[in-house]
């Protein structure tokens, strides 16, 4: 069975977005500082079709938590376009080449048929809940990881439902203050450290989720 993976970034203070969310702004004020060490990391823009960037620690930790993902599983607002009945002119972040190069699983309230991007990327749009996204996104990756991609909310709900194995925290050293905790809600959940990377402005942790 395909093991389950999340890696986000996260403030000292516990947030992976800032206060005041929209769709002109989706990580919020002070956000997207969270994700500087990413967009510098010179593997990341290779995987976005970009050039230059940094080689290094950071860099290596981008290769790895991609390399083996043959899935991925996103909340509604990971993939963007506002609340309710879906405008389908919205296609995602990330224009028509998006980055994932495999099948996504969309959780949402209300159905969209799929979407094939250049690339491979495929988006699935699933309705019935966490588990059902986590079964079609495991037959989808085969042998390979399944990783949960984010947003706060779907990841609390896959801690909480005991089906993450391995949870990787990007720590970055700012406060944001406010804005959307990571932990909130999930009582006396326990990890077990299993690996540490320091980089130049970002310690990556890898922790166990034990079942």
């Amino acid at each position: 069975m395909s093991t389950v993976t999340c890696q986000i970034s996260i403030s000292l203070d516990g947030y992976v977005a800032g206060p005041d969310q929209s769709l002109q702004d989706p990580l919020g004020r002070g956000g997207l500082r969270l994700h500087e060490w990413l967009f510098a990391a010179d593997r990341w823009r290779e995987q976005h079709g970009e050039v230059g960037g940094e080689s290094g620690v950071d860099s290596q930790v981008v290769d790895e938590m991609t390399r083996d993902v043959g899935a991925y599983v996103m909340g509604r607002g990971m993939f963007g376009g506002g609340v309710g009945r879906w405008d389908e002119t919205w296609r995602g972040w990330w224009g028509e080449d998006a980055p994932f190069r495999t099948p996504v699983f969309v959780l949402t309230h209300h159905p969209r048929p799929s979407l094939s991007m250049a690339g491979g990327t495929e988006f699935h749009f699933v309705t019935d809940g966490i588990h059902s996204a986590l079964e079609q996104a495991r037959k989808a990756a085969g042998d390979r990881e399944v990783a949960v991609a984010g947003g706060a909310s779907t990841v609390r709900q896959y801690l909480a439902a005991g089906l993450v194995d391995t949870l990787q925290l990007h720590m970055v050293p700012i406060v944001l203050g406010a804005g959307e905790r990571l932990f909130d809600g999930l009582g006396d959940l326990r990890l077990e450290q299993v690996r540490v990377v320091a980089g130049p402005t970002v310690t990556h942790v890898t922790y166990r989720v034990p079942r």
